[in-house]
């Protein structure tokens, strides 16, 4: 059985940003697991057609090591797993991945205080220290609908994506029009024969102001301090969509404002347009960004039925008014499952006692980091510590600086373990609902990935990211328990 010091779960952006640290603080007695064949999370596993990002690249990457040879504002799926391998390469992670290597279990030892880690080949591992970096987007939910396994032609998720299956010429069906379809749609509308659309409901949409950045800029970035320049700009300006989210939801007016006018402009037709225009407040679901996506919606080959599915048949879906609609191929862009993809997980803190039983009233944690009655355990971009505004990347270093100050204070006080004690996560989680609750990801009157089955929002951090980075800084020794 080998004994790494710490055990890194998962080789996306948490995962890769986690080791980078520990090995600088000068801790290279750790392992990073990945059940894929190589490492890079969600960039590695979305290869769907137009899969990019929807935060500007300069701020979608570490603080300390932008690149300024960014090819577009919004960087395409392959450029951003090209800029984790990159990563990966220049910081001398190599050695410590461990490909191929699934966890099954995570099981805490009272006596010993450390942690056991079960992998689906059978092997285990012991370590200190865990750090879970599995990400939030990565079991692709698909819906159920009555008949679905009877569909005779290809049929895959979207995170999933068949590249053999050429649907050049086909009659296709998308299910979902969610960040990932408005991004796939237009890429596929003009090579097939017709793309029926299904929508539940309507998303909000900005246009996105994507642009190829041009050789001459690059060059300017490269300068001396021009590539932090932007990425603070960037970063204020996104920050500043937080207002409506986080103060007020009244403040949202100006958001409305400019997707409606993007609506009007790129859909003429006023009985789609009415298809297209939500029916609840903005923010309330994750705003998209796209400029082709009505565009792709207006030609005479896509339909958009918002109808909902009744039944898929072996070759046609048929939708609740009876309209049966024959198609060739379906792709769903339905999303992940988010709030459970961690409460599938087998994990056994103190005491014999489950993750699933601790959070039995609802996934929770303190900072979004640490889980009381689960020593040594961190989450990394674990529950509310998700954003609506920003780049999620920025709450990932905020997290990785924070574990890396509680490996500091076990090494200081000569500890074992540190658990957070229950009282300080209950507090922590009483204030950050308190807020959360008149905020509009819970009173704009729609039902999103953010909620749990009890419309509680698990997901989302209510405030500014500044705010969290502050409050992270530094470990409060009395907010934990040390196990000696």
């Amino acid at each position: 059985m080998s004994e790494p010091g710490i055990v890194i779960i998962g080789s996306g952006f948490a995962g890769i940003g986690m080791a980078i640290k520990l090995k600088e603080a000068g801790y290279h007695d750790f392992v990073i697991l990945e059940k894929a064949p190589e490492l890079g999370g969600t960039w590695r596993d979305n290869t769907y057609p137009g899969c990019a990002c929807d935060v500007p690249s300069h701020m979608y990457s570490f603080s300390y090591e932008l690149n300024p040879g960014w090819s577009r504002m919004f960087a395409p799926q392959e450029e951003i797993w090209d800029y984790l391998r990159a990563c990966a390469a220049k910081y001398g992670l190599t050695p410590h991945f461990r490909f191929g290597k699934r966890v099954t279990a995570l099981e805490y030892d009272d006596e010993r205080r450390d942690w056991s880690i079960a992998l689906e080949d059978g092997e285990a591992l012991r370590a200190k220290a865990v750090i879970s970096g599995i990400g939030a987007l990565h079991i692709p939910k698909f819906p159920e609908i009555e008949g679905r396994e009877s569909f005779r032609g290809p049929a895959f998720h979207s995170a999933e994506w068949d590249h053999s299956a050429d649907l050049t010429g086909k009659r296709v069906a998308v299910v979902g029009t969610g960040a990932s379809a408005v991004q796939f749609i237009p890429q596929l509308a003009p090579d097939v024969a017709e793309l029926t659309v299904f929508q539940r409901t309507p998303p909000w949409v900005h246009p996105k102001p994507d642009f190829a950045i041009p050789p001459a800029m690059r060059r300017v970035l490269r300068l001396p301090g021009m590539a932090r320049t932007l990425r603070d700009g960037l970063y204020w300006a996104l920050e500043s969509r937080a207002l409506g989210f986080a103060v007020d939801p009244r403040l949202m007016k100006v958001h409305e404002r400019l997707a409606l006018n993007h609506l009007k402009a790129q859909v003429p037709d006023p009985a789609l347009r009415r298809d297209l225009t939500p029916g609840y407040l903005i923010g309330c679901k994750r705003i998209l960004i796209s400029s082709d996506y009505y565009p792709a919606l207006n030609r005479d080959n896509v339909s958009l039925v918002t109808d909902p599915i009744k039944e898929i048949r072996p070759h046609s879906i048929v939708t609740a008014s009876g309209a049966e609609h024959e198609v060739d191929a379906i792709v769903y862009g339905t999303g992940f499952k988010v709030v459970d993809a961690l409460a599938e997980q087998r994990i056994v803190g103190r005491g014999g006692r489950k993750l699933q039983d601790a959070w039995q009233d609802g996934v929770e944690a303190y900072y979004g980091i640490a889980t009381a009655g689960f020593p040594n355990l961190f989450f990394l971009l674990g529950p509310n510590t998700g954003l609506g505004h920003n780049s999620v990347v920025f709450m990932i270093e905020s997290q990785v600086r924070y574990v890396m100050n509680c490996l500091r204070l076990l090494a200081r006080t000569q500890a074992r373990a540190l658990d957070v004690r229950p009282e300080a996560q209950r507090s922590f989680n009483r204030a950050l609902h308190e807020r959360l609750d008149p905020l509009v990801w819970n009173a704009g009157g729609c039902s999103s990935w953010y909620l749990d089955e009890h419309g509680v929002n698990r997901t989302i951090w209510p405030g500014f990211t500044f705010e969290y980075w502050a409050r992270t800084q530094r470990v409060q020794p009395d907010a934990y328990e040390l196990i000696y």
